[in-house]
């Protein structure tokens, strides 16, 4: 994979080799945590380097730490980079699991394609992506913090050191795995602001759908904005008629009775590649479909922030939410379009109303198995006495 030469070398989980760190860390605790502006890794990492000629190095387990990379390294030029972000969940019953990892893996894959990254085996990345939870996952997230999260982020890089743009020679694959804070329960529930007329985060043609870093840096300028004048994130408009497409870095679902009357769950289509194919969508999705298919009627289309009004001002609007890796499923109870305020109804406080909470209940208990699912894979841990 990779080049038409016979002898390059795929990536292969089996050839893992294991060097495991001298110097291990402590492991914060939850003050630590939330006073450190910086993310705090655990005590291994996984690197596997790739040459357009031999294609990928044996894989490696090896002490977290910093890189060598050469300032003309076409990462830090022209952008080739792309990265998945996954969570592994304690669950209720001390297990750890994985959600769906199988989507993530083979969307890495997309994403490192759409920028001329190498090619791999998609389930040869799961599997080092399970080694090294299985390794860490005792230690960083016990059992005594069943209900929490670690945080996996698996990245590709170019790494040759020629000026230009063309097709990376050498690449890096690296899976590091940290914390990250709780945000899908903010007071009052979340609340959106839609995107100034002159900026957009993506558009028809370019790279939206592929979870590459040039998606996110361009997108800070006016989220920050948001932030200033009290809002949580940006609801991304895009087009003429202003097409409802994601709330930050998340899917954006909206539940509505049209006007004949109907409960319909609404999101954006994937066809025009503007959005990320989420796996938390794909999940939400799926479950609707399955579950309350008598009640609610599932529908992925271009919707428009005056469709959104309209149903506000008719009372048809029932409820909204975000849904993602790092949001999860978080209740939507305002979006601010234009100079005006659109309400939408939430629980108490901001909390999920009745479907939002049906979905984020059925998905945590898979997640952190109070239920056994196909979707939630458990990982294999060792006890590690290092």
């Amino acid at each position: 994979m990779g080049s038409h030469m016979g002898d390059v070398r795929p990536l292969d989980a089996a050839q893992l080799t294991y060097t495991y760190t001298t110097t291990p860390r402590e492991v914060p605790d939850v003050k630590t945590l939330a006073s450190n502006k910086k993310t705090i890794c655990t005590d291994h990492m996984i690197v596997a380097s790739w040459n357009v000629e031999s294609g990928w190095s044996v894989p490696e387990l090896k002490p977290y730490g910093p890189f060598s990379l050469l300032p003309t390294a076409s990462c830090l030029h022209y952008a080739y980079e792309c990265f998945e972000g996954l969570k592994a969940y304690r669950g209720h019953d001390g297990k750890l699991r994985m959600f769906r990892t199988d989507r993530n893996v083979r969307r890495l894959l997309m994403s490192a394609e759409r920028i001329s990254l190498p090619q791999f085996d998609p389930d040869e990345l799961e599997k080092l992506i399970f080694a090294l939870l299985s390794v860490d996952g005792a230690k960083w997230l016990p059992k005594s913090r069943a209900g929490d999260f670690l945080y996996v982020r698996p990245t590709i890089i170019g790494t040759d050191s020629q000026l230009g743009v063309t097709r990376p020679t050498e690449a890096l694959l690296y899976i590091i795995v940290g914390y990250m804070a709780r945000v899908d329960t903010p007071t009052g529930g979340k609340r959106l602001l839609t995107n100034p007329d002159d900026t957009v985060r993506s558009w028809v043609g370019g790279f939206g759908y592929a979870k590459v870093g040039a998606n996110y840096g361009p997108s800070v300028l006016v989220s920050q904005e948001a932030s200033r004048q009290g809002y949580h994130q940006i609801l991304w408009l895009y087009g003429p008629e202003g097409d409802c497409t994601e709330a930050g870095g998340s899917n954006f679902f909206v539940i509505w009775k049209r006007e004949d009357g109907k409960k319909e769950l609404i999101t954006a289509p994937l066809d025009d590649q503007l959005i990320l194919n989420g796996v938390t969508r794909r999940s939400c999705l799926d479950l609707v479909r399955e579950r309350l298919k008598d009640e609610l009627e599932v529908t992925e289309r271009k919707f428009t922030i005056g469709e959104i009004q309209k149903a506000a001002t008719d009372g048809r609007l029932l409820e909204s939410f975000a849904a993602g890796t790092a949001w999860f499923i978080t209740p939507i109870a305002l979006i601010h379009h234009r100079g005006k305020d659109i309400n939408i109804p939430t629980g108490p406080d901001g909390t999920p109303a009745e479907i939002t909470g049906k979905i984020k209940g059925w998905l945590g208990d898979m997640m952190y198995g109070r239920v056994e699912h196909d979707w939630a894979r458990v990982v294999p841990e060792k006890e590690l006495r290092v």
